[in-house]
């Protein structure tokens, strides 16, 4: 305890206990939070690059915002996803992979916010085609997926705050 105090006099083993509640608590929450997302992003990633090979019409019409075919837009983001899933699930650096879930959500939301701007009242083609193969109607599909959209934003901006915090109490022991 006296080496402890003439070390870090400013920090009582009060804050140094609740530094490694803190450092355990984001750990496990951005474990379990990146894991969803990495699952999250594998299925919306398939989902894409499967139902770009398709014959819907709606693939050869061109995106309003990007302005490419939805069919070659589908295949890029539903690669993106793939990679984004990839880190989540298997990478160690998860401030990281927390950073890229919030930087994909972030431009979900801006493409979503777009197309909303420009009056597109078409539901998202977020699931490609797979809506059709379980029967769920797109604007059922279109409203999940804001729903996971909002799950994936707030999860990684949640991640990041405690990232922050952490990083502000170990400034606090050195």
């Amino acid at each position: 305890s006296g080496i402890y105090h003439t070390l870090m006099p400013n920090v009582t083993l009060e804050s140094q206990a609740d530094h490694e509640v803190l450092g355990r608590a984001a750990s496990t929450f951005a474990g379990k939070f990146l894991c969803s997302a990495g699952l999250i992003f594998a299925i919306t990633g398939i989902a894409k690059i499967f139902s770009s090979f398709g014959s819907a019409k709606v693939l050869l019409e061109l995106d309003p915002i990007v302005g490419v075919q939805f069919r070659h837009l589908m295949f890029v983001v539903g690669a993106v996803e793939i990679g984004a899933s990839v880190f989540c699930i298997a990478s160690r650096r998860t401030r990281v992979a927390a950073l890229l879930v919030a930087w994909l959500s972030c431009l979900f939301l801006i493409y979503r916010l777009g197309v909303w701007w420009l009056g597109w009242q078409v539901p998202c083609h977020c699931l490609g085609t797979l809506t059709d193969l379980i029967h769920l109607a797109p604007a059922t599909a279109d409203n999940l997926m804001k729903i996971v959209l909002a799950y994936l934003l707030v999860g990684s901006m949640v991640c990041l705050v405690y990232y922050r915090r952490l990083a502000r109490a170990s400034k606090m022991r050195f």
